[in-house]
């Protein structure tokens, strides 16, 4: 039977341009638990989803909000609360080191000069932000790209609830917690020695 592909096209991430797609498929694979999801077209963010590599929809990236937890997505986020950070989350390999770091990309494509450990680096962003703009880091359609030698990374956008119009006080520190909690847990999956793209 086929996969019907979801009516939100934000849920739907071509792997067309990817030469190792199944290396994209590995990588992006491990962020399923750890990073909420964007879709600018119904202003929602999803925190519970699931990733799929429907076998009838070659190289595509199907994205599937969990049904039976309403209460995980959030609503009314504008599209000018989210906005491009210009930070990538990159495999290890690509600089003959392990484990996934933070880097920024060159407008030619090309990894900039800059990369740090993926806990470290995120650590010090965070602290440095105010309180009342904290760095909230999310996935929307696009942040999956490849770079130098066929390595895929992820580029991310960040949610400011503080620039969310129609969100109660309490919605917002309910956003704020679920996106630092599963960043949290990628910060303890990098300790346990993950991430290895192959």
């Amino acid at each position: 039977m086929a996969t019907d592909l979801p009516t939100n096209s934000d849920l739907a991430w071509d792997l067309d341009e990817f030469t190792q797609a199944q290396r994209a498929m590995d990588f992006v694979r491990q962020f399923e638990p750890t990073l909420c999801v964007y879709s600018p077209s119904v202003e929602q963010i999803y925190s519970t989803y699931n990733m799929f590599f429907p076998d009838d929809w070659d190289r595509k990236l199907v994205i599937l909000p969990d049904a039976s937890a309403f209460h995980d997505s959030f609503f009314h986020i504008e599209k000018s609360a989210v906005t491009a950070t210009g930070l990538y989350i990159i495999p290890g390999q690509l600089i003959d080191q392990t484990g996934l770091y933070l880097a920024n990309v060159d407008e030619d494509r090309n990894l900039g000069k800059r990369q740090l450990p993926f806990a470290a680096g995120m650590q010090a962003i965070i602290n440095n932000r105010p309180d009342n703009d904290p760095f909230l880091p999310v996935l929307a359609k696009g942040d999956l790209r490849e770079l130098e030698q066929s390595w895929p990374v992820l580029h991310l956008h960040r949610v400011n609830p503080a620039a969310i119009e129609n969100m109660s006080d309490l919605d917002r520190t309910n956003l704020t917690n679920v996106v630092t909690e599963k960043l949290e847990s990628l910060f303890l999956s990098q300790e346990g020695g993950g991430s290895q793209v192959a």
